[in-house]
């Protein structure tokens, strides 16, 4: 076999001061501190290899030095008994060959050949392994483990290099706790008192709220607050002297006092209350306000949400819903990911259409049945960060008799159609597929989508669905919920029952090709071919969304967010806690990668897509990136594995 120059044997010294330099500016050794990345750099040395050259051979090599990547670059492969290649990787600047083998002790499990003239800075193996040993970060980094201050250096590159900050903006809701924000004493009142004692505590007091305590002050089992005075009291005509047990609310809703405040906020807006105890291992110590938490922000979510909520026209919507991408920017300065961001894109998405379907509903009177509108998707995930696309369905119960169903058949008909155009005319354009509930095939009575739902996963195809995975990811958006709960213990129950659909499933993603490699600024395919803009939602994200969907249906997991299904898979013992942290880390920084880019592209008017410029990108996220391509390897395994299970059993 020709394998055109071997290693050079003759290693040049290098200036210390250029091997810091270089060293200093990647991960992990940008971490270390200066003395320490001196003295590396004393054993560092630079060799030139021309194109062409055999570092490493297949089988043969001992690895005697980590291979930093100064300038040039090398691709890694496979031979086979006859001869045939299979291409692996491609390493240019700022990256490594050699760390997984000098950890191992073993020889090259792969041939590596420069494909330029190419410069390398060679660390021993003795003094990388000292690194290993002695810096716990270096060993998680090389075996694509992430350390929690490797992944908080990659968000904070994204936020400080493509985000610039503006002058009105604070870092409240990610840097304080809750605890910090406590600013009145605890009030208590026996459970038994009367409502007009309360109401005088509360005067006296300057607060909007009471605890109630039985027996023992510290066993609270209720609170009032001044609303509950004003709506069940004074405004239902009730008694003065009745006792407050009759118009608590019960059990108190509670946060940690170690939360930090964006949790706060997103438990208040989510549960529609205003007011949350604070605990400190299991005791309530004090009580915060949504009006506390909206004081950390000029520009606050919560202020947002509660406009959205009070308006009565179609034109004030329009324009609060265009706000809401605004809320975007503030949250990623502050701190937060793509997940916590979209969760509150989410609420305050559901709060627009909510209000769309009450004016709706004042229009054409009340419906002829109940029903519920559903949410499909990104959106029936919470992973919706900016308008790009509308996908929804409309379930409505069975009719009792052909008069009802004719009525019900109109009725929505006019109000899926009135609330798609009033939504597009908000900012949420209809998705390409055009899966939304005006279609009379996702407008439909309960029965049939429970029909449908069983099709679906015996395996059986329906025309005109391109793809049935939105399906697997619904959630309430409006409604009745009892609607909703049977589709979904439906969908729980027949994907126990029936394997069709799941081996389907888990055929398409075995057969996705995933990029094999960043290399410079392009994504290299497994044939070869180069392309500087990288899909990163239907070639990036796409596979760990469909891997988590697949295993919850299997396991009978009724939550459709990505992140949320790996958590619970992890916690019932479903999937391995390591892998599923690794996975959640490559969605994540995957994920605020595909957010900043269509931020960008929503402040200069354009339409937000999921193409990213690899050139743009730092070498820390192209090295995530790649790390999260070979980690859809390991998946695929585990669903050919979970196939197998199953046909097995069928056997």
């Amino acid at each position: 076999m020709d394998k055109g120059h071997m290693a050079s044997n003759g290693q040049v010294p290098s200036a210390p001061d250029v091997i810091v330099d270089f060293l200093g500016n990647i991960m992990p050794f940008k971490e270390l501190d200066l003395q320490l990345l001196q003295d590396v750099a004393r054993h560092v040395r630079v060799d030139f290899f021309p194109k062409g050259t055999w570092l490493l051979t297949m089988g043969e090599s001992e690895v005697r030095f980590l291979y930093l990547i100064q300038q040039g670059g090398v691709k890694s492969f496979l031979t086979d008994e006859e001869g045939q290649t299979t291409l692996k990787d491609y390493r240019g600047e700022g990256e490594y060959i050699g760390a997984l083998g000098i950890i191992r002790g073993t020889v090259a499990n792969m041939n590596v050949e420069t494909v330029e003239d190419t410069f390398c800075f060679l660390l021993p193996r003795d003094i990388f392994l000292d690194l290993i040993t002695s810096q716990p970060g270096f060993a998680q980094y090389y075996l694509k483990s992430f350390s929690e201050k490797v992944v908080s250096t990659a968000y904070t590159e994204l936020r400080k290099h493509r985000v610039a900050r503006r002058g009105d903006e604070d870092l409240y809701l990610f840097s304080i706790k809750v605890e910090d924000i406590i600013g009145r004493t605890l009030r208590r009142i026996p459970v038994g008192a009367s409502v007009q004692d309360a109401a005088k505590m509360m005067m006296r007091f300057s607060v909007g709220s009471l605890l109630l305590y039985e027996n023992d002050e510290d066993n609270i089992v209720g609170i009032i607050t001044d609303k509950d005075l004003r709506n069940k009291v004074v405004a239902a005509g009730m008694e003065m002297a009745m006792p407050v047990r009759k118009i608590m609310t019960s059990p108190v809703a509670a946060i940690s006092s170690q939360a930090v405040c964006f949790d706060a906020l997103i438990k208040m807006m989510s549960s529609g209350i205003h007011h949350l105890a604070v605990e400190d291992n299991g005791k309530i110590t004090g009580i915060i306000t949504s009006h506390d938490v909206m004081l950390l922000q000029g520009n606050s979510p919560y202020m947002l949400f509660k406009e959205i909520s009070t308006q009565c026209s179609y034109p004030a919507l329009y324009s609060l819903a265009q706000k809401i991408p605004g809320v975007v920017r503030n949250l990623i300065n502050e701190g937060a990911k793509a997940g916590n961001i979209a969760q509150m894109v989410a609420l305050l998405n559901d709060r627009v259409l909510a209000q769309l379907l009450r004016l709706v509903e004042l229009e054409l009177g009340r419906a002829p049945v109940p029903y519920c509108w559903l949410l499909l998707g990104c959106e029936g995930r919470k992973e919706l960060t900016f308008k790009t696309g509308q996908e929804n369905a409309l379930v409505y119960a069975d009719p009792e008799d052909d008069y009802q169903q004719r009525a019900a058949a109109v009725y929505f008909k006019e109000l899926s159609k009135r609330t798609i155009n009033h939504l597009v005319n908000c900012g949420y354009p209809v998705a390409e597929e055009q899966i939304i509930a005006s279609d009379s095939r996702w407008c439909r009575p309960l029965r049939v989508w429970k029909d449908q739902y069983t099709t679906w996963l015996k395996g059986e195809p329906f025309a005109g669905v391109v793809e049935k995975g939105s399906f697997f990811d619904i959630r309430l958006g409006y409604g009745h919920k009892p609607l909703f709960e049977e589709i979904r213990a439906k969908i729980v129950k027949d994907a126990r029952k029936y394997n069709g659909y799941l081996i389907s499933a888990v055929n398409d993603c075995t057969n996705w090709r995933t990029p094999l490699a960043v290399f410079r600024d392009v994504i290299v395919e497994e044939d070869g071919k180069q392309e500087s803009l990288f899909d990163i939602k239907e070639k990036g994200l796409a596979p760990y969304i469909h891997f988590a969907r697949i295993l919850a249906l299997h396991y009978g997991i009724r939550e459709t967010n990505t992140l949320a299904r790996l958590a619970i898979l992890a916690k019932e013992g479903r999937l391995d806690g390591e892998l599923a942290g690794r996975i959640q880390e490559a969605c994540e920084i995957q994920m605020h990668i595909q957010l900043i880019h269509q931020l960008h592209q929503y402040e200069v008017g354009s339409l937000p897509d999921s193409f990213i410029a690899l050139g743009k990108l730092t070498e820390l996220e192209k090295k995530m990136l790649r790390d999260g391509f070979e980690l859809v390897g390991e998946l695929n395994d585990l669903l050919q594995s979970l196939v197998k299970g199953i046909h097995k059993r069928q056997r």
